[in-house]
């Protein structure tokens, strides 16, 4: 089953880092780095305000466990955030070409 993970990096260039890391590591068939946006959450007694990017990484359920172990070592977060969510449907073809790219 392929996932859809989602996390937010500091800067583009943590951002970069992450990617090349899981693309090379084949955890990760593609990830998408999308412009920054504006968290709004409360951590540590206080509203935060930060600008993040967010990464879409596609990957499978196979490889979801290396994938979160590197999530966790390459994210310079004390807790990021890291939420896979069930691809239920997709083109068939990208979701086979999403497969065969986390093979080990």
């Amino acid at each position: 089953m392929t996932l859809l993970v989602i996390t937010n990096l500091p800067d583009r260039a943590a951002a970069e880092k992450l990617a090349d890391a899981l693309i090379e590591g084949r955890l990760a068939a593609c990830v998408n780095i999308l412009s920054p946006c504006r968290s709004v959450y409360f951590w540590k007694g206080a509203v935060q305000h930060d600008e993040e990017f967010p990464l879409l990484i596609k990957t499978t359920r196979e490889r979801y466990a290396a994938l979160e172990d590197a999530i966790r070592a390459g994210h310079p977060y004390e807790l990021p955030e890291i939420i896979a969510v069930p691809v239920e449907r997709g083109l068939p073809a990208y979701l086979d070409w999403v497969a065969g790219q986390t093979r080990t």
